[in-house]
Protein backbone atom coordinates (compact mmCIF):
# COMPACT_ATOMS: atom_id res chain seq x y z
CA UNK A 1 0.00 0.00 0.00
CA UNK A 2 1.65 3.15 -0.92
CA UNK A 3 1.62 5.95 1.67
CA UNK A 4 1.35 9.91 0.67
CA UNK A 5 2.32 13.08 2.22
CA UNK A 6 1.31 16.31 0.86
CA UNK A 7 3.13 18.98 1.87
CA UNK A 8 1.26 22.23 1.95
CA UNK A 9 1.82 26.19 2.41
CA UNK A 10 3.17 29.71 1.20
CA UNK A 11 5.22 30.17 -1.55
CA UNK A 12 8.88 31.10 -0.38
CA UNK A 13 8.97 28.87 3.54
CA UNK A 14 11.04 26.16 1.95
CA UNK A 15 8.41 23.34 1.58
CA UNK A 16 10.01 21.79 -1.57
CA UNK A 17 13.52 21.66 0.53
CA UNK A 18 11.53 20.16 3.58
CA UNK A 19 9.52 17.41 1.09
CA UNK A 20 13.14 16.54 -0.37
CA UNK A 21 14.87 16.09 2.67
CA UNK A 22 12.24 13.73 4.06
CA UNK A 23 11.89 11.59 0.78
CA UNK A 24 15.65 11.03 1.61
CA UNK A 25 15.02 10.33 4.94
CA UNK A 26 12.57 7.90 3.99
CA UNK A 27 14.56 6.09 1.08
CA UNK A 28 17.35 5.48 3.40
CA UNK A 29 15.29 3.63 5.80
CA UNK A 30 14.46 1.15 3.16
CA UNK A 31 11.15 2.48 1.84
CA UNK A 32 10.53 3.58 -2.30
CA UNK A 33 9.81 7.10 -2.13
CA UNK A 34 8.48 9.05 -4.66
CA UNK A 35 9.10 13.05 -4.27
CA UNK A 36 6.88 15.20 -6.75
CA UNK A 37 7.02 19.25 -7.08
CA UNK A 38 5.10 21.42 -9.33
CA UNK A 39 8.00 24.21 -8.92
CA UNK A 40 9.41 25.08 -12.50
CA UNK A 41 12.27 26.63 -10.71
CA UNK A 42 14.32 23.39 -10.71
CA UNK A 43 14.48 23.93 -6.45
CA UNK A 44 13.57 20.24 -5.84
CA UNK A 45 16.78 18.63 -8.74
CA UNK A 46 19.08 21.71 -6.80
CA UNK A 47 18.38 20.30 -3.72
CA UNK A 48 18.61 16.86 -4.52
CA UNK A 49 21.83 17.91 -6.24
CA UNK A 50 21.21 16.87 -9.78
CA UNK A 51 21.36 19.27 -12.97
CA UNK A 52 17.58 18.54 -13.73
CA UNK A 53 14.21 16.40 -13.64
CA UNK A 54 11.72 15.56 -15.65
CA UNK A 55 7.82 14.37 -15.53
CA UNK A 56 8.40 10.82 -15.62
CA UNK A 57 9.54 9.89 -12.20
CA UNK A 58 13.51 8.78 -12.02
CA UNK A 59 15.42 7.23 -9.63
CA UNK A 60 18.33 9.19 -8.28
CA UNK A 61 22.13 7.96 -8.90
CA UNK A 62 23.06 7.80 -5.18
CA UNK A 63 19.70 6.21 -3.99
CA UNK A 64 18.36 3.49 -5.62
CA UNK A 65 15.14 3.81 -3.65
CA UNK A 66 14.77 7.96 -4.05
CA UNK A 67 13.00 8.90 -6.99
CA UNK A 68 11.87 12.22 -7.82
CA UNK A 69 9.66 14.53 -10.79
CA UNK A 70 8.85 17.48 -11.95
CA UNK A 71 5.55 17.78 -12.96
CA UNK A 72 4.65 20.20 -16.00
CA UNK A 73 0.98 21.26 -15.62
CA UNK A 74 0.80 22.30 -19.39
CA UNK A 75 2.17 18.56 -20.78
CA UNK A 76 -0.59 17.23 -17.43
CA UNK A 77 -3.27 19.17 -19.32
CA UNK A 78 -2.91 17.23 -22.18
CA UNK A 79 -2.79 14.18 -20.69
CA UNK A 80 -6.13 15.12 -19.02
CA UNK A 81 -7.82 16.10 -22.26
CA UNK A 82 -6.52 12.57 -23.94
CA UNK A 83 -8.13 10.97 -20.96
CA UNK A 84 -11.20 12.03 -20.37
CA UNK A 85 -12.38 13.00 -24.26
CA UNK A 86 -12.82 10.81 -27.76
CA UNK A 87 -9.43 10.45 -29.15
CA UNK A 88 -10.93 13.12 -32.18
CA UNK A 89 -12.08 15.46 -29.75
CA UNK A 90 -8.94 15.79 -27.73
CA UNK A 91 -6.83 16.38 -30.42
CA UNK A 92 -9.35 19.45 -31.49
CA UNK A 93 -8.87 20.33 -28.11
CA UNK A 94 -4.94 20.64 -27.63
CA UNK A 95 -4.84 22.04 -31.11
CA UNK A 96 -7.51 24.72 -30.21
CA UNK A 97 -5.34 28.06 -29.87
CA UNK A 98 -7.70 28.49 -26.83
CA UNK A 99 -6.52 25.11 -25.53
CA UNK A 100 -3.36 27.10 -24.17
CA UNK A 101 -4.43 29.69 -22.74
CA UNK A 102 -7.76 27.93 -20.78
CA UNK A 103 -5.00 25.43 -19.11
CA UNK A 104 -3.11 28.19 -17.98
CA UNK A 105 -5.85 31.17 -16.63
CA UNK A 106 -8.52 29.41 -15.75
CA UNK A 107 -9.04 29.18 -12.21
CA UNK A 108 -6.95 26.62 -10.52
CA UNK A 109 -6.26 24.96 -13.94
CA UNK A 110 -2.68 24.24 -12.91
CA UNK A 111 -3.47 22.57 -9.61
CA UNK A 112 -5.96 20.55 -11.14
CA UNK A 113 -3.20 19.59 -13.58
CA UNK A 114 -0.81 18.26 -11.10
CA UNK A 115 -3.68 17.04 -8.86
CA UNK A 116 -4.69 14.45 -11.79
CA UNK A 117 -0.68 13.65 -12.36
CA UNK A 118 0.14 13.04 -8.37
CA UNK A 119 -3.12 10.70 -8.24
CA UNK A 120 -1.43 8.40 -10.96
CA UNK A 121 1.73 8.33 -9.17
CA UNK A 122 -0.19 6.95 -6.02
CA UNK A 123 -2.51 5.01 -7.84
CA UNK A 124 0.43 3.06 -9.86
CA UNK A 125 1.45 1.75 -6.40
CA UNK A 126 4.81 1.40 -7.28
CA UNK A 127 6.52 3.49 -4.34
CA UNK A 128 5.69 2.86 -0.73
CA UNK A 129 5.48 6.63 -0.39
CA UNK A 130 4.91 9.51 -2.11
CA UNK A 131 5.73 12.97 -1.05
CA UNK A 132 4.19 15.77 -3.22
CA UNK A 133 5.04 19.26 -3.02
CA UNK A 134 2.12 21.35 -3.79
CA UNK A 135 1.68 24.51 -5.70
CA UNK A 136 1.95 27.93 -3.51
CA UNK A 137 -1.53 28.75 -4.95
CA UNK A 138 -3.63 30.60 -2.32
CA UNK A 139 -1.74 29.17 0.22
CA UNK A 140 -1.77 25.78 -0.43
CA UNK A 141 -5.47 25.48 -0.32
CA UNK A 142 -6.07 25.63 -4.51
CA UNK A 143 -4.56 22.22 -4.66
CA UNK A 144 -7.36 20.37 -2.79
CA UNK A 145 -10.19 22.35 -3.60
CA UNK A 146 -8.94 21.90 -7.74
CA UNK A 147 -10.48 19.31 -8.79
CA UNK A 148 -14.17 20.43 -7.05
CA UNK A 149 -13.61 23.82 -9.14
CA UNK A 150 -13.11 22.02 -12.41
CA UNK A 151 -16.00 20.24 -12.25
CA UNK A 152 -18.07 23.27 -11.29
CA UNK A 153 -16.35 24.95 -14.36
CA UNK A 154 -17.09 22.35 -16.73
CA UNK A 155 -20.50 21.56 -15.64
CA UNK A 156 -21.29 24.99 -14.59
CA UNK A 157 -24.35 27.30 -15.14
CA UNK A 158 -22.79 29.22 -17.91
CA UNK A 159 -20.93 26.24 -20.05
CA UNK A 160 -24.31 24.46 -20.23
CA UNK A 161 -26.35 27.58 -21.24
CA UNK A 162 -23.60 27.94 -23.72
CA UNK A 163 -22.98 24.12 -25.14
CA UNK A 164 -26.13 23.06 -24.28
CA UNK A 165 -27.43 20.73 -21.80
CA UNK A 166 -27.30 16.79 -21.56
CA UNK A 167 -29.55 16.74 -24.81
CA UNK A 168 -29.17 13.98 -27.48
CA UNK A 169 -27.14 15.15 -30.55
CA UNK A 170 -26.66 18.89 -29.24
CA UNK A 171 -23.21 18.43 -31.58
CA UNK A 172 -25.84 18.17 -34.03
CA UNK A 173 -27.81 21.11 -33.30
CA UNK A 174 -24.73 23.26 -32.70
CA UNK A 175 -23.55 21.95 -36.35
CA UNK A 176 -26.94 22.14 -38.43
CA UNK A 177 -28.11 25.48 -36.28
CA UNK A 178 -25.44 27.45 -34.10
CA UNK A 179 -22.52 27.33 -36.30
CA UNK A 180 -23.96 28.73 -39.02
CA UNK A 181 -25.39 31.61 -37.46
CA UNK A 182 -21.62 31.88 -35.85
CA UNK A 183 -20.00 32.06 -39.40
CA UNK A 184 -22.31 34.57 -40.24
CA UNK A 185 -21.37 36.94 -37.16
CA UNK A 186 -17.53 36.09 -37.61
CA UNK A 187 -17.68 37.06 -41.38
CA UNK A 188 -18.77 40.52 -40.35
CA UNK A 189 -16.02 40.63 -37.61
CA UNK A 190 -13.61 39.38 -40.30
CA UNK A 191 -12.40 36.61 -38.41
CA UNK A 192 -13.65 32.77 -37.58
CA UNK A 193 -13.54 33.94 -33.73
CA UNK A 194 -16.62 33.14 -32.52
CA UNK A 195 -16.83 30.07 -33.84
CA UNK A 196 -13.52 28.93 -32.35
CA UNK A 197 -14.49 29.47 -29.30
CA UNK A 198 -18.12 27.58 -29.44
CA UNK A 199 -15.96 24.84 -30.80
CA UNK A 200 -13.45 24.48 -28.22
CA UNK A 201 -16.23 25.09 -25.39
CA UNK A 202 -18.50 22.68 -26.89
CA UNK A 203 -15.43 19.85 -26.63
CA UNK A 204 -14.26 21.11 -23.29
CA UNK A 205 -17.69 20.03 -22.09
CA UNK A 206 -17.15 16.88 -23.25
CA UNK A 207 -15.13 15.89 -20.86
CA UNK A 208 -17.36 16.69 -17.96
CA UNK A 209 -18.35 13.59 -16.67
CA UNK A 210 -14.56 12.09 -17.17
CA UNK A 211 -13.22 15.08 -15.08
CA UNK A 212 -16.45 14.69 -11.98
CA UNK A 213 -15.79 11.03 -12.14
CA UNK A 214 -11.74 12.17 -11.56
CA UNK A 215 -12.18 14.65 -9.23
CA UNK A 216 -14.29 12.39 -6.59
CA UNK A 217 -11.10 9.83 -7.03
CA UNK A 218 -8.54 12.65 -6.13
CA UNK A 219 -10.46 14.15 -3.17
CA UNK A 220 -10.86 10.47 -1.54
CA UNK A 221 -6.87 10.37 -2.25
CA UNK A 222 -6.44 13.55 -0.38
CA UNK A 223 -8.88 12.73 2.68
CA UNK A 224 -6.69 9.41 3.33
CA UNK A 225 -3.14 11.61 2.80
CA UNK A 226 -1.03 12.92 5.61
CA UNK A 227 -1.02 16.65 5.45
CA UNK A 228 2.20 18.54 6.06
CA UNK A 229 1.42 22.26 6.40
CA UNK A 230 5.35 24.45 6.00
CA UNK A 231 5.35 28.06 7.35
CA UNK A 232 8.28 30.21 9.28
CA UNK A 233 7.20 32.73 12.01
CA UNK A 234 7.62 35.47 9.52
CA UNK A 235 4.00 37.55 9.15
CA UNK A 236 2.61 37.03 5.35
CA UNK A 237 3.64 32.39 5.95
CA UNK A 238 1.86 33.06 9.44
CA UNK A 239 -1.21 34.93 7.47
CA UNK A 240 -1.57 31.91 4.94
CA UNK A 241 -0.97 29.28 7.92
CA UNK A 242 -3.61 30.68 9.72
CA UNK A 243 -5.43 30.73 6.71
CA UNK A 244 -5.40 27.21 5.75
CA UNK A 245 -6.64 26.46 9.02
CA UNK A 246 -9.48 28.98 8.38
CA UNK A 247 -10.93 27.51 5.54
CA UNK A 248 -9.53 24.17 5.53
CA UNK A 249 -10.90 22.32 2.47
CA UNK A 250 -13.26 19.86 3.03
CA UNK A 251 -10.71 17.03 0.65
CA UNK A 252 -7.90 18.07 2.95
CA UNK A 253 -7.49 15.85 6.03
CA UNK A 254 -6.55 18.29 8.84
CA UNK A 255 -2.74 18.86 8.90
CA UNK A 256 -0.21 16.30 11.37
CA UNK A 257 1.86 18.79 11.83
CA UNK A 258 2.72 22.47 11.48
CA UNK A 259 6.02 22.94 10.37
CA UNK A 260 8.23 26.30 11.24
CA UNK A 261 11.12 25.58 9.43
CA UNK A 262 14.30 28.27 9.62
CA UNK A 263 13.78 28.52 13.14
CA UNK A 264 16.45 30.51 15.39
CA UNK A 265 17.95 28.35 18.64
CA UNK A 266 15.36 29.25 21.71
CA UNK A 267 18.16 29.96 23.66
CA UNK A 268 19.13 32.98 21.69
CA UNK A 269 16.56 35.04 22.97
CA UNK A 270 18.01 35.39 26.05
CA UNK A 271 22.02 35.72 25.05
CA UNK A 272 23.46 38.97 26.82
CA UNK A 273 26.77 40.15 25.50
CA UNK A 274 29.38 40.23 27.98
CA UNK A 275 31.24 43.30 29.46
CA UNK A 276 33.43 44.56 26.95
CA UNK A 277 31.76 42.99 23.81
CA UNK A 278 32.26 45.82 20.88
CA UNK A 279 29.17 47.78 20.21
CA UNK A 280 28.97 46.92 16.94
CA UNK A 281 28.82 43.07 18.04
CA UNK A 282 26.47 43.87 20.98
CA UNK A 283 24.09 44.93 18.71
CA UNK A 284 24.35 42.56 16.15
CA UNK A 285 23.46 40.28 18.79
CA UNK A 286 20.44 41.96 20.18
CA UNK A 287 18.92 41.56 17.15
CA UNK A 288 19.67 37.76 16.47
CA UNK A 289 18.15 38.01 20.21
CA UNK A 290 15.17 39.97 19.54
CA UNK A 291 14.75 38.00 16.05
CA UNK A 292 14.75 34.42 18.46
CA UNK A 293 12.11 36.00 20.72
CA UNK A 294 9.93 36.80 18.23
CA UNK A 295 10.06 33.69 16.39
CA UNK A 296 9.65 31.81 19.50
CA UNK A 297 6.35 34.06 20.75
CA UNK A 298 4.92 33.55 17.07
CA UNK A 299 5.52 29.38 17.61
CA UNK A 300 3.51 29.89 21.29
CA UNK A 301 0.74 31.95 19.88
CA UNK A 302 0.08 29.44 17.05
CA UNK A 303 0.06 26.49 19.60
CA UNK A 304 -1.94 28.56 21.48
CA UNK A 305 -4.68 29.20 18.75
CA UNK A 306 -4.41 25.33 17.18
CA UNK A 307 -4.15 22.49 18.35
CA UNK A 308 -1.55 20.42 16.35
CA UNK A 309 1.29 19.70 16.42
CA UNK A 310 4.32 21.66 15.92
CA UNK A 311 7.83 21.03 14.87
CA UNK A 312 10.75 23.28 14.08
CA UNK A 313 13.52 22.76 11.86
CA UNK A 314 16.81 24.83 12.20
CA UNK A 315 17.68 27.93 10.15
CA UNK A 316 20.88 26.75 7.68
CA UNK A 317 23.45 29.09 6.48
CA UNK A 318 23.29 27.94 3.14
CA UNK A 319 20.78 25.69 1.37
CA UNK A 320 21.11 22.04 1.15
CA UNK A 321 22.43 20.57 -2.61
CA UNK A 322 22.82 16.87 -1.37
CA UNK A 323 21.86 14.26 0.29
CA UNK A 324 23.45 14.04 3.32
CA UNK A 325 22.68 17.70 4.12
CA UNK A 326 18.82 16.97 3.31
CA UNK A 327 18.70 14.13 5.89
CA UNK A 328 20.56 16.31 8.43
CA UNK A 329 17.42 18.64 8.10
CA UNK A 330 15.01 16.37 9.61
CA UNK A 331 18.05 14.61 11.75
CA UNK A 332 18.07 18.33 13.27
CA UNK A 333 14.19 18.76 13.45
CA UNK A 334 12.33 18.68 16.98
CA UNK A 335 8.62 17.25 17.25
CA UNK A 336 7.95 16.37 13.47
CA UNK A 337 6.21 13.81 14.32
CA UNK A 338 8.44 10.93 11.96
CA UNK A 339 6.70 7.47 12.37
CA UNK A 340 2.86 8.63 11.62
CA UNK A 341 4.92 10.49 8.65
CA UNK A 342 6.14 6.94 7.56
CA UNK A 343 9.93 8.51 7.44
CA UNK A 344 11.27 6.88 10.06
Amino acid sequence: MTSTILVTGAGGVGKTTVSAAMAVTAARTGKRTLVVTVDPARRLANALGLAGLGSEPSPHPDDPNLWAAMLDPGESWRAVAMRHADPEVAERLVDNEFFEAATEHFPASQSYAAAEQAANYIQAKAWDLVIIDTPPSAGGIEFFTAPSQMTDLIGGRLLRWITGWRLPGRRFLFNRTAKPALRLADSLLGAHLLERVAEFLMDLRTTYDGVARRSREIESLFRRSSVLLITTADPAPLREAIRFFRELPGAAAEPIAVVFNRTLPAEWAMAQSPAGTPPALATNLANWGSEALRQRDALVEFGSRYPVALATIPWAGAPPTDLDSLAALIEKSDGLPKSRLGIG
